[in-house]
């Protein structure tokens, strides 16, 4: 694992209470292992690691959230998710099959949902030209899929913004 995985993942651990990971494991249905750790605390797991990790450009910023994401584990996931959603004006759409995958292997709507309204959604509405083009037929493409989690996330990635 990267140096800055490995921060992530150890400071998730030591933010972890069994508390909260019995209850997240009850509200997951055990789909994912957990660690316990509060959504406050894997966002400033990720904030700490942004500001120890400057460096951390397009590439690393994906390899990264890959990284945290290949482990079944609910915190790293959403970590993986807090990353993009932070770094999400860097993304490009070639990102997208990468985010197809973590759908894919979410087993929560709990990393669905941000996944789609907070890193698909300002991904595709910013692209402009061939790119935007490309996005708006992965999503299509999505919408047509039979994993249901993919068709959700193309249905709030495509929903128009409410005022």
């Amino acid at each position: 694992m990267s140096e800055a995985g490995d921060f992530v993942d150890y400071t998730l651990q030591m933010e972890s209470t069994w508390e909260k990971a019995a209850e997240a494991s009850e509200r997951l249905g055990g789909s994912l292992k957990v660690y316990g750790a509060s959504v406050g605390a894997v966002r400033g797991t990720v904030r700490d690691a942004l500001k120890k990790y400057k460096h951390l450009d397009h590439d690393h910023i994906t390899a990264l959230s890959s990284e945290l994401y290949s482990e079944p584990v609910f915190e790293r996931r959403l970590a993986a998710v807090v990353l993009l959603q932070t770094k999400v004006k860097i993304l490009v759409n070639t990102d997208l099959t990468r985010i197809e995958g973590f759908i894919r292997q979410a087993g929560t709507r709990e990393l669905v949902d941000p996944l789609a309204r907070d890193v698909v959604k300002p991904l595709v509405a910013r692209l402009e030209g061939i790119a935007k083009e490309r996005a708006e037929r992965v999503l299509e493409r999505w919408a047509a899929d039979p994993d249901p989690e993919l068709r959700h996330a193309a249905a709030l990635a495509s929903e128009a913004a409410t005022p």
